[in-house]
């Protein structure tokens, strides 16, 4: 690595968080912080907030709060073997994925669907209403 790469003083939160890659960009790093998704030591922290190792740094993004502890400071961005070494992560597990139904496709060219074709449709999908004797058949009164 690099001999300016790592330094011994002071790092900034938003550039450490973009360097270990916690965020795609420093600027998304550095709105998080003014937003108040970043923590160090329990602490709302502005962008420039010098860093030292030890602290631990909470950043909620993208919809995931990550919970690290910083090992090793770095200033430019690195590549990821070596930015899982710069910090210990103390993050609960990512939610499971919810399963998602699959999205009914259509040939192309067979026209519009029939009120039998959408109902079905609609039945997969789990929109439908009940079906069975108690359902209306939509005839006569």
């Amino acid at each position: 690595m690099a001999a300016d790469a790592t330094d011994e003083g002071p790092v900034r939160v938003d550039a450490w968080i973009w360097s270990v890659r916690l965020t795609k960009t420093r600027s998304q790093a550095a709105t998080a912080c003014r937003a108040g998704h970043v923590r160090v030591n329990g602490d709302r922290v502005k962008p420039a907030h010098a860093l030292r190792p030890g602290d631990q740094v909470r950043v909620f993004h993208a919809g995931r709060e990550r919970i690290v502890v910083v090992s090793r400071l770095v200033r430019k961005r690195v590549g990821a073997p070596v930015a899982v070494q710069c910090y210990e992560d103390k993050s609960p597990p990512p939610p499971p994925r919810e399963f998602t139904a699959p999205v009914a496709v259509r040939d192309r060219g067979t026209g519009r669907p029939t009120k039998r074709d959408r109902r079905e449709l609609e039945r997969l999908q789990g929109l439908g209403g009940p079906r069975g004797p108690e359902a209306p058949s939509g005839r006569g009164r």
